[in-house]
């Protein structure tokens, strides 16, 4: 297996874990909390991973962490809550899918990522297939949550970019800097959660296993390999294995729950995964022009050079 396809891999594992989340909430948790249930998912991780790292933001550090820890968690889980109580689930997916075009657009903006034709086609393809997985007839809309889907999108496409922008400071691994974020985000739901739902409900020992899990493994460990990957790639390659999480949604769903998995839908799973897969798939590079054995020598220089620099934009740069 290349570098490349083991980062793919490894990063694809986090909306596999999210594509999970539906089962858990509905299966393990108190009902009507999902403010609650972001907090008890982002807060708890956040808190042990600064634990474990024993290491706090410096200097610009902590108004970064404070920023990518709202835009990727603090904002994007009330809004996406509020889309999913005002919204069908099938609608408030679709409105999700739209994140890849998001980051295309803000990864040109702020990365100098050019959106290529390829790129917005299979971010489309991506979007079409997980509406025939998840949009069913005679759905209901609703305007607010349509705003609040979007913005959502637009919040976790944001933090994506700017992750891969910012990188992180010299000397502190990808699990210090999740640690910041999650404990920025918990921090920010926490007063929203207790001024709209109020105190925390009585807990059985089925809802603390479901939150232990949504913590550690759907969360800690997850957004761990999520901002690790979008170091490694580009934003839109990141974006685009956003789809998996709806997909093993309703795998889960017809697996675990009896839920309805018909032709419409396993072609809606065929043409997200192929979108997914084309959206990893690196441009071939154009052949180098053949020289002389005196001028090879120095251009052989150059190009080594360009190399160096465009492999240090591409780990570097800023980005679910």
């Amino acid at each position: 297996m290349s570098r490349k396809a083991a980062v793919v891999a490894l990063t694809a594992l986090a909306p596999i874990s999210w594509g999970s989340t539906y089962f858990v909430t509905t299966e393990f948790l108190p009902p009507d909390r999902p403010l609650f249930t972001g907090l008890m998912r982002a807060l708890p991780a956040g808190l042990l991973l600064l634990a474990l790292t024993r290491k706090l933001p410096q200097g610009a550090w902590w108004w970064k962490s404070a920023v990518l820890g709202a835009l990727n968690i603090g904002a994007f889980f009330p809004l996406l809550f509020l889309a999913a109580y005002r919204l069908p689930g099938g609608v408030a997916a679709v409105v999700g899918s739209v994140g890849p075009l998001f980051v295309v657009g803000l990864a040109a903006l702020f990365l100098g990522e050019k959106p290529t034709t390829k790129t917005l086609l299979t971010a489309v393809a991506a979007a079409f297939g997980v509406s025939l997985v998840v949009l069913k007839a005679g759905a209901a809309f609703d305007l607010v949550g349509i705003v609040a889907g979007l913005l959502s999108s637009l919040s976790m496409s944001a933090g994506i970019v700017f992750t891969k922008r910012w990188g992180r400071p010299e000397g502190v691994g990808a699990l210090a800097l999740t640690g910041w974020q999650l404990t920025a985000g918990g921090l920010v739901i926490l007063p929203i959660a207790f001024l709209i739902e109020g105190a925390p409900p009585a807990l059985t020992g089925t809802n603390l296993a479901g939150y232990a899990y949504l913590a550690l493994g759907n969360t800690a460990i997850s957004y761990f390999l999520w901002f690790r990957g979008i170091e490694r790639l580009s934003a839109s390659s990141a974006t685009l294995l956003g789809p998996l999480s709806p997909i093993t949604a309703a795998v889960i769903g017809w697996a675990a729950l009896g839920q309805a998995l018909g032709p419409v839908q396993v072609l809606g799973m065929l043409i997200a995964f192929g979108a997914t897969l084309a959206g990893q798939l690196s441009p071939r590079a154009a052949k180098a022009p053949e020289v002389a054995a005196p001028e090879a020598e120095s251009f052989s220089g150059t190009e080594k050079s360009g190399q160096e620099v465009s492999m240090d934009l591409e780990v570097s740069e800023v980005r679910r």
